[in-house]
């Protein structure tokens, strides 16, 4: 277990991770695949009819967070014999276009993030009506049932807001920058607002346009110069880190980093400790889990979760976790 505490207010972030890795086992014995260590086991694909899963998320361009995600989706699809499509737009209509393109091709599975719900909640049910079964993943958990899906996998992003601002708590820290990159995503919101219930200072949020890197910087520099009281900086994506860094940097500011997400950047960043910590929502599980739930449902019938979201975080990061976490960004899982 990687720099996960289990007592107090954060005992459900051990929890979390446990159920994923139990979910793990639970789809090689339902494949029949054998152990880890079985040389047979390696690259055989279920003999199962072939089946077609289409995946929409709300990813802008070049975010690496997503990339993990397709990395699981892609191992799980060759191992259950499926053919994985992807497609992503941060604009709500398009997300709920692109989810209607796939209806139209007749899919046998659809994965769709919830960031804006309410622009992709007829296409979502429209799906389902069809007869299409759906898995939401990441983000808008709270409305995964309501919509018809079969089950969300993801974090609740409330609860890993709690966890920041305890730390911070920890930390010392007494004014809190909450940067949401995409405005209108209910996710990042909810993470801001989990981080001011759980610190006990000020959390103020600035909106900035992740898509625009240079605006961005400029943006949290601008505000680090107007308020030299803000000592911390909670950005909620990995590749917002280090445009955060920057801007602190020619701000002369001294206020701590932390972030929601990895990458491979943000494992350097920590080993440099230019960011104190970070959230692992373990982004390869919520796009392995989902395809091989979708395959699994169709195989035998079988849902997880009884009606409540698959969680697969939060887990802190930090330093001290580098050296396991530069071996798995680098072969692009973590």
């Amino acid at each position: 277990m990687i720099g996960v505490r289990t007592t107090g207010p954060l005992a459900v972030r051990s929890v979390a991770v446990r159920s994923a890795a139990a979910l793990l086992a639970t789809a090689a014995l339902a494949t029949g695949c054998g152990s880890a260590g079985d040389p047979d086991a390696a690259g055989k694909a279920a003999a199962t009819p072939r089946m077609t899963i289409g995946m929409v998320s709300h990813s802008g361009d070049g975010d690496t967070f997503w990339d993990i995600v397709q990395n699981g989706a892609q191992q799980a699809a060759a191992k259950d014999k499926v053919k994985f499509l992807y497609a992503h737009d941060k604009e709500g209509a398009q997300q709920a276009a692109l989810i209607q393109s796939y209806i139209d091709q007749k899919v046998d599975g659809l994965i769709v993030t919830l960031a804006k719900p309410h622009a992709v909640k007829a296409a979502v049910r429209k799906a389902v009506a069809r007869g299409i079964p759906v898995i939401t993943v990441n983000s808008g958990g709270e409305f995964s049932a309501a919509y018809g899906a079969l089950t969300h996998i993801g974090q609740d992003e409330s609860v890993a807001g709690r966890a920041v601002g305890d730390e911070l708590n920890e930390r010392k820290a007494k004014k809190v920058l909450c940067v949401i990159h995409e405005q209108g995503n209910v996710s990042l919101e909810d993470r801001c607002a989990g981080v001011r219930k759980g610190f006990r200072g000020t959390v103020e949020n600035l909106d900035v346009d992740g898509t625009n890197a240079p605006n961005s910087q400029s943006s949290i520099e601008a505000k680090l110069q107007s308020d030299t009281a803000i000592d911390a900086i909670v950005t909620l994506g990995a590749p917002m880190a280090a445009i955060s860094l920057k801007a602190k940097e020619e701000a002369g500011s001294r206020a701590q980093i932390a972030t929601f997400d990895l990458n491979s950047a943000v494992v350097k960043l920590l080993k440099a400790k230019d960011l104190t910590f970070a959230v692992d929502q373990q982004p390869y599980l919520q796009g392995y889990e989902a395809v091989d739930l979708l395959w699994l449902h169709r195989t035998n019938a079988d849902v997880l979760g009884g009606g409540k979201p698959v969680l697969t975080g939060p887990a802190l990061v930090t330093e001290k976790d580098v050296p396991k976490l530069t071996e798995y960004t680098g072969r692009g899982t973590r």
